[in-house]
């Protein structure tokens, strides 16, 4: 465990000192925030009986799961072999499991961070007040971030070269970004662009954030549930098994 602990300390050091991660983790859903609340945060968006700004409360929040997991993890894996630094743990003590897992750790200590700071804006500056289950929302939050987390280790595991992460980051992140609601209101798209974008998993987590959020529930919540818990298990279990120092 004091292994683990230090592996960890080290990494989540490094974390706080890349600009991506501070930037687009952090800064970005910031930045939205303060830009929807402005504009139209107490209007209703689109013919629902909610706000922008309650909309985009657990949008905004996914938004730094999605830079964490699409972006910071599979980056910093690559990164490590590229350098021969995963060669050189290949030599130690140090299995797989403990090195994905302190990075994975480290990935969710960022997006808790990101969270965190949504949560003190949209409260004490723009007085967002939940309407729904805050342990509800939690736990769903909590299940976002694991199954996000997942895609970004198989996509860790599964490229062997930064050219090879840099291009699925990419094809799996700005969709991600977009297309899920996460900055811009699913709400406002169009009725087929809606149907497209359902078939991310990234929108699922924010349909469940946003229900647990605003004390709702639709016939598909635990579909969602079920769909990311599943996602959780077949990830993680295959990005152990075809992981490679180099």
């Amino acid at each position: 465990m004091k292994k683990f602990a230090k592996l960890y300390w080290i990494e989540q050091k490094l974390a706080f000192r890349s600009a991506d991660t501070m930037i687009f983790g952090i800064a970005m859903p910031i930045g939205v925030l303060f830009l929807i609340a402005v504009v139209a945060g107490q209007k209703t968006a689109g013919g629902s009986s909610y706000t922008f700004l309650e909309s985009a409360f657990a949008s905004l929040i996914a938004v730094g799961i999605c830079a964490c997991a699409f972006m910071g993890l599979p980056l910093t894996i690559a990164d490590y072999r590229d350098k021969k630094i995963l060669k050189h743990f290949f030599v130690t003590p140090c299995s797989p499991v403990r090195m994905l897992g302190a990075n994975v750790l480290c990935s969710a200590v960022m997006a808790i961070l990101s969270a965190v700071a949504v949560v003190l804006v949209s409260v004490f500056v723009f007085g967002y007040r939940m309407q729904g289950n805050v342990l509800v929302f939690v736990g769903m939050w909590f299940l976002t971030l694991i199954s996000m987390l997942s895609i970004g280790l198989l996509m860790a595991s599964l490229c062997r070269t930064v050219k090879a992460v840099n291009a699925i980051t990419s094809l799996v992140y700005f969709p991600m970004l977009f297309l899920s609601g996460a900055t811009i209101p699913f709400e406002l798209f169009p009725e087929g662009l809606q149907k497209v974008a359902s078939v991310l998993p990234l929108t699922q987590g924010i349909k469940l954030m946003k229900e647990a959020s605003m004390g709702i529930q639709t016939e598909g919540f635990m579909w969602r549930v079920a769909l990311l818990t599943g996602i959780t298990v077949v990830c993680t279990l295959i990005s152990v098994r075809i992981f490679r120092w180099e």
